[in-house]
């Protein structure tokens, strides 16, 4: 026999798959549930979090939980960094950007192997499509390789940061290295997912011809939303193919 636990995450999934709770629609609060369901608010929650790891509920704090809405996925292209919008939604991914200066420190001074301290414009990246976020990229460059006019002019960058593009010039090597873990804490909170939901994390390191690095790039999507798409392309040497 069943938990409670699993029979008031059965009952509730069933409302929400025949659409008697609707997508976006907000449950009612935990002690109701709980007094409805005549069981503690730990017994409640246990139910809660079996919804939550399957995806069908969402918890925000200070709002309650809510059914989530179907997501299209997003497709992250490997190798130049962009996102495809056209084979996963009707409309392209709504992207807001924040621009502004940071100290390199810790963990970009290894991504970028410059000195502590250095300055570095910081692009931060959120997109949407529809309701939920569905990627956050936080994009580093070395000052000095800046065009002139970008920092501070949010509109002129919109349109490329929108597919998470590489936004200085075209690198001569771009190495991505791509994982599934669990979201940080303000990566959960960014992307409104619970923390038992993995994030896809792919962090991308561009570099010029002189190996001097000229962008890092740290990637994450909630891995229910978004697929990455690699393609190699095999060079054969011509005297080989003649014979």
């Amino acid at each position: 026999m069943s938990s409670r636990h699993r029979e008031i995450a059965d009952d509730l999934r069933q409302q929400i798959t025949t659409g008697r709770i609707k997508p976006g629609e907000r449950l009612p609060s935990e002690a109701g549930l709980a007094g409805q369901y005549k069981v503690s608010t730990v017994t409640l929650r246990s139910a809660l979090a079996v919804l939550q790891g399957e995806g069908l509920v969402e918890k925000i704090h200070g709002k309650g939980n809510f059914v989530r809405r179907p997501s299209r996925k997003i497709v992250y292209v490997g190798g130049w960094g962009t996102l495809d919008p056209w084979t996963a939604a009707e409309a392209a991914p709504r992207v807001i950007v924040r621009t502004t200066m940071v100290k390199a420190h810790g963990y970009l001074t290894t991504l970028l192997k410059v000195p502590t301290g250095s300055p570095l414009a910081e692009f931060v990246c959120m997109s949407h499509e529809g309701a939920p976020p569905q990627g956050l990229a936080r994009i580093y460059i070395p000052r000095d390789l800046v065009p002139a006019g970008v920092l501070g002019n949010e509109f002129s960058w919109r349109e490329t940061a929108a597919r998470f593009a590489v936004l200085s010039s075209p690198p001569a090597y771009v190495r991505e290295t791509v994982c599934a873990r669990p979201p940080t804490s303000v990566e959960a909170s960014a992307l409104r997912i619970g923390s038992t939901v993995a994030v896809l994390a792919i962090t991308r390191i561009a570099t010029d011809f002189t190996g001097r690095v000229v962008e890092a790039a740290l990637l994450v999507f909630p891995g229910d939303r978004a697929d990455a798409v690699f393609t190699t392309h095999h060079v054969t040497d011509e005297r080989q193919h003649q014979r």
